[in-house]
């Protein structure tokens, strides 16, 4: 198997060593070196051409989002996964756009970079194993998205579904879906389709809260693991 390069970009060096760490616990991985500045991160990955980027949102000169977009403006071959403590929904849908593979906010336990790392070797296992893919084949490489089997209702995104559920995690108390609507700039129809999906296949909980006056109202937080 070859290893997959990675180059580790963050401020601290304490929690570059707890990157490197973990990446190199996860088969099929390593870690070139790191960067500090996304002047630095830069140009180590036109130097060193690694494979995958692990990248800090905050950063001294530049902020991780611009440098993932210059990434991409440069055309680097590269894929880069987020792991910061932006946690806005700005922010993660930012990343989603300019193409991250996958979004983990710090704090994160190493069992959540090790489902990242494997999920996104499995797709370049795959890629390089085939010439052409079918539709199944597609759906199933999607690095970014949720644990689960079952297929999405027509019209909904596996990217937007992650968002939505990243959203309601990261609010401090249950949200309607006009508060996940606002939070992500969907309509709020389509915020409730994604929030009621994510509460059928039992990722969210559903609360009713009912007022004084006027209309019950649905509020959905994260199911406990």
């Amino acid at each position: 198997m070859d290893l997959i390069r990675t180059l580790v970009v963050e401020d601290d060096p304490m929690v570059v060593e707890i990157h490197r760490q973990y990446i190199e616990n996860v088969e099929g991985f390593t870690v070139l070196g790191a960067a500090e500045t996304a002047a630095d991160a830069l140009r180590l990955v036109q130097e060193l051409q690694p494979e995958l980027v692990v990248l800090d949102v905050y950063l001294p000169d530049m902020d991780g989002l611009q440098t993932l977009q210059e990434i991409r403006r440069r055309q680097a071959p590269t894929d880069v996964i987020l792991v910061t403590a932006a946690r806005d929904a700005e922010s993660i849908q930012e990343a989603f756009r300019y193409g991250a593979v996958d979004y983990i906010i710090k704090p994160f336990k190493f069992e959540r970079i090790k489902n990242a790392l494997e999920n996104y070797r499995a797709v370049r296992e795959k890629l390089k194993e085939k010439e052409s893919l079918d539709q199944e084949e597609i759906d199933g490489l999607n690095v970014t998205k949720l644990r689960a089997s079952e297929s999405l209702p027509k019209g909904l995104t596996e990217i937007t579904q992650k968002q939505v559920l990243l959203y309601v995690l990261n609010s401090p108390e249950p949200v309607s879906a006009e508060k996940v609507a606002e939070g992500i700039g969907l309509s709020r129809v389509t915020a409730r389709r994604y929030l009621d999906h994510l509460e059928k296949s039992g990722k969210l909980l559903l609360e009713i809260q009912y007022g004084s006056v006027g209309r019950p109202v649905n509020r959905y937080r994260v199911k406990p693991a």
